[in-house]
């Protein structure tokens, strides 16, 4: 049985429809990830799991408990779920300890069980040499990680997290993201995550449902979101991509200006229609100064550069393909030098390309 199911879910504010008909499960133990624009609903998403919007449609399931349908809604406190705020929401008055062990004494634990709790889970988050400071003596990421302390101490059957991330600096972000994974590889709580950042979803998730105006476009696990995008809207959205239009023409694909064989194609594009579009990552596009050998499943054509930006990890090129008006973006590691005008070759990995609705 899954822990938590959606089940067509709909919320509309008047004759605006900020959620469309989403179903998504989670199993035990499962951390996924509400991926999108600002305004595609993730966060009305992740208001109705937690019990603070009603849904005008559809329902949630928890242990195949009904907790919201149109005829009735179970309230927030008796979801067995913590919820992390954008603001994090710990008080002001209270030091860390005082914060963290707030929800265990409304749970009515023994003076010693709260104490001994509460210094558990604060030396797990690295928190322990910390418990007397209040919250403004700390720094974002400590608070932060007072905000995950406090809801993971009372054990949830839910965890739910709404945009945590989003008032510290990149540094932070960056140690933030895997700090949130190693705690839920450590309590396996299952967890449904609110991001507009894909570098978080990418790290943090098991799987990454991505969402578009109210609906969910696909979901999928972290790789073969990027790998195998199955729409133009979640090609551009998770990471960088070329998008390139094609037509089946007997054994070969035409793009503008040049062909590919069909069969370097996984399963030879079987049962795909005249009309295609592809999209290609950066980092699957390689350059070379003279032709590559043939084989190895790719396929090489002529080019010019004809910009290029370094960006200390890689450069980024954009190639124009011989006799044609395409622009390829192409990334390159720090030692393939390039200069602007510098014929090419570019070699295609047909594997790597993915064909998008």
């Amino acid at each position: 049985m899954s822990k938590l199911v959606l089940n067509g879910l709909v919320r509309k504010f008047g004759e605006v429809t900020a959620v469309d008909d989403i179903n998504l499960e989670l199993a035990e133990g499962e951390f996924v990830s509400l991926l999108g624009p600002s305004g595609c609903g993730k966060t009305t998403t992740l208001r109705m799991i937690a019990g603070f919007i009603n849904p005008t449609q559809g329902s949630i399931e928890m242990d195949g408990r009904v907790l919201s349908s149109p005829g009735g809604v179970v309230p927030p406190e008796r979801r067995q779920m913590s919820m992390i705020f954008q603001s994090y929401a710990i008080w002001p008055n209270m030091t860390v300890a005082e914060n963290v062990g707030f929800g265990l004494k409304l749970r009515k634990l023994s003076g010693d069980e709260v104490r001994r709790r509460t210094g558990e889970i604060l030396e797990i988050v690295q928190m322990g040499h910390l418990a007397a400071r209040y919250p403004a003596e700390l720094s974002g990421g400590q608070q932060q990680r007072v905000a995950l302390a406090r809801a993971i101490v009372v054990k949830p059957a839910v965890l739910l997290l709404d945009e945590p991330l989003s008032n510290l600096d990149a540094n932070l972000r960056e140690e933030m993201r895997f700090e949130i994974r190693r705690l839920h590889d450590e309590f396996r709580i299952t967890t449904v995550y609110v991001t507009h950042d894909q570098a978080e979803a990418m790290v943090t998730s098991d799987r990454i449902a991505v969402m578009n105006q109210g609906r969910i476009e696909q979901v999928d696990d972290p790789f073969t979101l990027y790998t195998k995008p199955r729409t133009r809207f979640v090609a551009g959205f998770i990471g960088r991509t070329n998008f390139l239009l094609a037509k089946r023409d007997g054994d070969a694909v035409r793009f503008e200006g040049f062909a590919i064989p069909a069969h370097l194609f996984e399963d030879g594009l079987a049962g795909t229609g005249g009309n295609l579009q592809f999209s290609v990552r950066p980092q699957s596009l390689h350059l070379h100064r003279a032709a590559p050998a043939a084989g190895r499943g790719r396929h090489a054509i002529e080019g010019r550069v004809v910009e290029r930006a370094f960006l200390g990890e890689f450069w980024d090129y954009l190639v124009t393909p011989k006799d044609s008006r395409l622009r390829l973006r192409i990334s390159a590691p720090p030692l393939a030098v390039y200069k602007v005008d510098e014929p090419v070759w570019v070699e295609f990995e047909p594997s790597q390309m993915a064909v998008i609705d």
